[in-house]
């Protein structure tokens, strides 16, 4: 039986772990070290295009395999971008450590939320989502103006130091993955607890009779012995839950167009934000103060995740232009030269994007069949590394211009 609560605890304290770090402030650590935000910008465009090539991947791998398993996969491959990143001692470095912390952000960035969704359909409180989902967006902004309040204290202590703790985080993070329940909820009527009677996979591979080789697959060894037939399967499940997920996006065309619209202007916030970290010290800011003037400017995100909650009735087309507009003004208040309005316009940015990413999140779980939840979720991250590609080197060179 699932123990709902502790499910969705678990997810919490996993979101708090995953955002508590030292190196929250990256770009100040890599502009302390000697690098210019051009080449800052170009690190970022590296990011995007990892997170690009397998970000669609690693959703189909959560809704065949499991997403608490994914969940794990992605805190491995940010413990190995954390050791690059110490080892680092030049450009391509930090480009490859950033290449793992993408696929690291790939492999969790659909699991969690689809695990979330369909654990709550699961006993019936799938309209709880929204709330988890600002309380899910509340945890990310908190815990990460935590770590960029812990900017000066990175760069007093080193980047090696930094990133040696950031491990130490991951290394306790597996640890609260570990006891969560694998859920698949059906889009029909049945819902399956992969961990349970439903399936004698373990929890790795959808029992639903997509992966049939003259019975269920119930062993490690079963697998071996099936050969190239199982691999040959699994990749035919693998190929029909992307061709699955297109097709349900061409049918519901509203969900490209949410999906465009959360990232555009997600974009815009997360580049403002990355930016403003080597040019508030720019314009004048005091070191003290600029943990403290990140942190102000996370708590936008806060403010506007919770408010969101209460404009229910609102029209997603009147959110949407609200949002667009607040972030573009940000943008216009970060070419002010002062410090204290930069830091209001990065405020306005956060506030901005997460108020439209809870009403986004939630009008699009309830629209994914569960089977593909995984899958479409990653399509909208990939959205936002594809505008992501074009925008970071661009506003590497602009806002270096100023």
């Amino acid at each position: 039986m699932l123990n709902i609560k502790k499910q969705i605890t678990r997810l919490y304290l996993s979101t708090a772990l995953w955002n508590l770090s030292l190196t929250g402030a990256w770009v100040a650590i890599l502009a302390a070290r000697g690098y210019s935000l051009p080449e800052i910008g170009f690190a970022e465009t590296v990011f995007h295009i990892t997170s690009l090539l397998f970000e669609i991947p690693s959703g189909i791998l959560a809704d065949l395999f499991g997403r608490k398993n994914m969940l794990i996969v992605s805190t491995v491959m940010k413990i190995i971008g954390n050791i690059i990143m110490i080892l680092s001692c030049n450009l391509w470095m930090v480009c490859g450590a950033l290449a793992f912390y993408a696929m690291s952000y790939n492999f969790s960035s659909g699991s969690g939320d689809a695990l979330a969704y369909d654990s709550l359909k699961m006993v019936g409180k799938e309209s709880y989502y929204e709330k988890y989902a600002s309380n899910e967006m509340v945890i990310y902004r908190f815990c990460g103006g935590v770590s960029t309040l812990c900017a000066g204290f990175a760069l007093f202590i080193g980047h090696i130091a930094a990133y040696g703790a950031d491990i130490l985080m991951c290394a306790v993070q597996i640890g609260t993955l570990l006891p969560l329940c694998e859920v698949y909820a059906g889009s029909k009527s049945d819902i399956h607890n992969k961990s349970g009677e439903n399936t004698k996979t373990g929890g790795n591979i959808k029992a639903d009779g997509n992966i049939k080789t003259d019975g269920n697959i119930k062993t490690v060894g079963n697998i071996k012995a099936a050969g190239k037939n199982v691999m040959g399967s699994i990749g035919k499940e693998f190929i029909n839950c992307f061709m699955e997920s297109l097709l349900f996006i061409k049918k519901e065309r509203k969900t490209m167009a949410l999906m465009l619209s959360n990232s555009l202007v997600g974009a815009v916030d997360i580049l403002l934000l990355f930016f403003l970290q080597a040019k508030l010290p720019k314009a004048g800011i005091p070191e003290w103060a600029l943990g403290f003037a990140l942190f102000f400017m996370e708590m936008g995100g806060v403010l506007g995740a919770k408010i969101i909650l209460k404009w229910k009735k609102l029209r997603y087309k009147d959110v949407f232009a609200a949002t667009a507009f607040f972030v573009l003004l940000g943008v216009l208040l970060e070419h002010s030269g002062l410090y204290i309005v930069m830091t209001l316009g990065g405020f306005l940015a956060a506030f901005s994007d997460d108020a439209l990413q809870v009403r986004t999140n939630t009008i699009l779980q309830d629209m994914f069949p569960s089977e593909q939840r995984a899958t479409l979720i990653s399509i909208e991250s990939f959205t936002f590394s594809m505008i992501m590609i074009v925008l970071s080197p661009l506003a590497g060179i602009v806002f270096s211009w100023w």
